[in-house]
């Protein structure tokens, strides 16, 4: 009797998700923060630590929303190959002698394994060759869409792996997605993932010069966001994220900038796609410059709120 599916990370973004997948499959979530299973629990889901997770336990699938690669590699591959995936597939850490294989060395029935989280290509790649040693199928399905995507089951899903395994998650995703999209093989779904939020940093930048340039003229931000919007301007961030408090009641300008998609993150899916950029030998100037501005913002403090707040980089003169 399998268990049904196993959530890991009840963050801003994991437990919006984990909540859409509930409403269609048995789930259970796990989180070592105490305060983030409690949040899990109100939200009505059977929330547990990291520790009780029961490796024997038969699951469908097993999905990560993790803050970072460290993160992700230390569930899943462990110190010693004592990780989640060698655990499950029930391997030594090196691959070898799993219960339950089926021909090739892949597990008839095994769990399905997907990292949502934003960890960079070569991590990706890694986890997917330990993966393939243990007869697992694994996939980089990073997301795009923010918290209120999350919540509205209306995330894009990236995913880098083998197209009949990203067969194989469908059905999960379209619960927590309305696009989904076979970035390519092993590491490709993060790799989609770095273009796309090095250009959401500088969209969000450029969007916010222009409303501070606008405010400092006369122009009120509310009308302004909407000549633009409906202009050669028009973008995501003026369309859904607006970062001039007030315009959007609901969105994370609007709330001081809690929560949302912190600096912090920003600031670390963009060193990740900076490292990718030096390592293909391509020119990103808009997405260094973008980089640097995110870096002085959250030496000034603002590390843990919005990416939005970069909008009070702007207003202090920090662009000048």
């Amino acid at each position: 009797m399998k268990n049904g599916v196993a959530f890991f990370g009840m963050g801003n973004m994991g437990l919006p998700m984990a909540k859409n997948l509930a409403g269609g499959f048995s789930l259970r979530v796990f989180d070592p923060s105490e305060s983030a299973r409690s949040r899990a629990a109100e939200a009505g889901l059977t929330a547990l630590a990291p520790r009780d997770f029961d490796a024997d336990g038969g699951w469908d699938a097993i999905f990560t929303m993790l803050p970072d690669a460290r993160a992700v590699e230390d569930l899943l591959l462990g110190q010693n190959g004592d990780g989640i995936l060698h655990r499950v597939a029930g391997t030594d850490g090196g691959g070898r002698g799993g219960r339950g294989k089926g021909e090739g060395g892949r597990r008839k029935g095994g769990s399905l394994f997907a990292d949502f989280s934003t960890t960079g290509a070569e991590s990706a790649r890694r986890v997917a060759g330990v993966a393939g040693l243990c007869g697992v199928e694994f996939l980089d399905a990073p997301v795009s869409g923010g918290v209120a995507g999350a919540a509205l089951g209306k995330l894009s899903f990236m995913a880098g792996g083998a197209a009949e395994v990203l067969e194989r998650a469908r059905p999960y995703l379209e619960r927590m997605g309305g696009a989904i999209f076979h970035a390519g093989p092993a590491g490709s779904g993060q790799a989609a993932k770095m273009c796309n939020n090095m250009l959401l940093s500088t969209l969000m930048i450029g969007t916010c010069e222009a409303l501070a340039l606008g405010a400092a003229n006369g122009l009120d931000a509310g009308v302004l966001s909407e000549i633009m919007r409906r202009s050669s301007g028009g973008n995501w961030v003026l369309e859904v994220y607006n970062p001039w408090p007030g315009v959007k009641p609901d969105s994370a300008a609007s709330r001081g900038y809690a929560g949302g998609f912190l600096v912090d993150l920003m600031l670390k899916d963009s060193d990740l796609a900076m490292e990718m950029a030096r390592a293909s030998g391509v020119a990103t100037p808009l997405g260094s410059l973008a980089n640097q501005i995110y870096r002085m913002h959250q030496r000034d403090g603002w590390g843990r709120k919005d990416f939005s707040s970069a909008l009070e980089f702007i207003r202090g003169g920090g662009g000048r």
